[in-house]
């Protein structure tokens, strides 16, 4: 690790942070309006964002490095923010949150079951998925509200996926080196996995978006690529975006 370690991420999150208040909210009164397919689909994207980020908080405070442990309360807060916007666009269509939903526990689930490390390969997986939702919900539609929202979280999103790219690095890092590559392999079956379970629960919503199927799954899996080049090179901040 770097002597900066990760203050530079703390101060790029604090940026952000500054950057959106002086920005504001978008113009909730402006309402919404867009296709029932989509507005589930965002239903469901909107549980995912929501949580307080306590077990991902704890296991960042146990690997002892207080730089970490602070960008990872920002990140937190970020992810919290999408909730929120996500909720108050869903408002602006007259359509409430939803309670939960199973995909959402079983991924949690997933990330509880061990260390950082494994937390981490998981939420990425979500991340992942993200950028690619988030462009398609940005550009495949006429609304300006959602325009404008989607794309608000996407510019997290690409922050995002470099942080924890960083953090991965240092972590597969500790395994022998003949185990990272087969790591980040089993990483990019998960992700296929997950991807192929977002493309049969938001197809519909992906089709109004003007986005198959085949092509969102198509360009997740090309967008892992840079995602295992980052964490497994020496520089994974040098992010490549693709998005």
């Amino acid at each position: 690790m770097r002597a900066d370690g990760f203050v530079k991420w703390t101060r790029r999150f604090e940026d952000e942070r500054e950057r959106r208040r002086a920005q504001g909210d978008p113009d909730w009164d402006r309402g919404a309006a867009l296709p029932a397919a989509v507005w589930t689909s965002v239903q469901r994207f909107q549980v995912g964002e929501d949580g307080d980020g306590a077990n991902l908080v704890g296991k960042a405070d146990q690997a002892g490095d207080t730089d970490y442990g602070q960008a990872v309360r920002l990140f937190i807060a970020e992810e919290q923010n999408h909730a929120r916007l996500l909720a108050r666009l869903l408002a602006a269509g007259g359509l409430p949150t939803l309670p939960g939903h199973w995909s959402d526990t079983v991924f949690v689930r997933l990330r509880r079951l061990m260390g950082l490390r494994m937390e981490l390969l998981v939420l990425m997986v979500a991340e992942v998925v993200a950028l690619r939702y988030y462009r398609a919900l940005r550009d495949g539609t006429d609304d300006p509200l959602t325009t404008d929202v989607a794309g608000r979280i996407l510019r997290d999103e690409e922050r995002h996926v470099p942080f924890h790219c960083e953090r991965l690095h240092a972590s597969l890092a500790e395994l022998p080196r003949a185990t990272r590559r087969p790591v980040m392999a089993l990483w990019r079956l998960l992700l296929l996995a997950a991807t192929l379970v977002v493309v049969a629960d938001h197809g519909p919503a992906l089709r109004r978006l003007g986005l198959g199927r085949l092509r969102f799954a198509g360009d997740v899996m090309t967008s892992s690529r840079t995602v295992v080049s980052a964490v497994l090179t020496p520089s994974p901040d040098a992010w490549t975006n693709t998005n």
